[in-house]
């Protein structure tokens, strides 16, 4: 199983690891700062260097669920690393950092909207959740003030966990409909931003608010009958 090191840092770049599988799929390493894709946060992209000068493109990464191995993906026709060889992981961070501050505030849309959520993505540049909201009218303008509002408030975004005792006793504090955050292991992975969000998330977030920069609220979708669609966007 890879050791997953963006969990506990997520501003972690790049990291020394070590070559433990490697075939058709891609390169597993004991350890890394490659976010594997889920939650509906892409996989991280970025670069392997090789000891002897070499590197090889990574253009996404997932997780078998069965093994817990992450798998980097190379770009077609790279040369795939020997097992056992030494290499420096590190990940694209302008793009990473982006993916931080959207899937943050994602979670300050939620804190916005009064909804179960049924769906969502993340990207760079815009992002979106599904509510479910039927006969909800929304106003865009009000949307994105708040969401500001939270931005400019600069709170503190902090990681913990609770027992799985816990969050089946607290079913209110899981947002989403359509998935369940990953349960089994003794503990779930929470993520708070104080005074405004407190849900399960196994995503990457920056370290508060402020962090974020102003955003924009785009297009507000009607997807069905219970269906509402708000997608944001960076503004810069």
């Amino acid at each position: 199983m890879t050791t997953e090191l963006f969990r506990a840092d997520a501003y972690a770049q790049s990291c020394e690891a070590t070559v433990v599988a490697a075939d058709a799929r891609g390169v597993v390493l004991d350890a890394s700062v490659f976010y594997a894709r889920g939650g509906g946060q892409p996989g991280d992209s970025g670069v392997l260097k090789l000891a002897d000068g070499g590197a090889i493109a990574i253009t996404d990464c997932f997780k078998d669920r069965d093994t817990g191995d992450h798998i980097h993906v190379p770009v077609d026709g790279a040369p795939l690393p020997k097992i056992g060889a030494k290499v420096t992981a590190e990940i694209d961070w302008p793009r990473r950092h982006r993916m931080m501050r959207m899937h943050t505030a994602l979670h300050l849309l939620c804190a916005v909207i009064e909804g179960g959520v049924t769906g969502g993505s993340i990207g760079p540049d815009k992002s979106r959740l599904d509510f479910d909201l039927p006969d909800t009218a929304l106003d865009k303008a009000h949307i994105e003030a708040e969401l500001n509002r939270l931005v400019a408030e600069n709170l503190a975004v902090s990681i913990s966990s609770v027992s799985d005792a816990a969050l089946d006793a607290n079913p209110d504090l899981v947002r989403t409909m359509s998935v369940k955050p990953p349960s089994g292991a003794g503990s779930v992975r929470i993520i708070e931003i104080a005074g405004a969000d407190l849900q399960p998330c196994g995503g990457t977030h920056v370290a508060n608010t402020g962090e974020i920069g102003r955003l924009r609220v785009g297009k507000i979708e009607n997807k069905g009958a219970h269906n509402r669609r708000i997608n944001i966007h960076l503004e810069d």
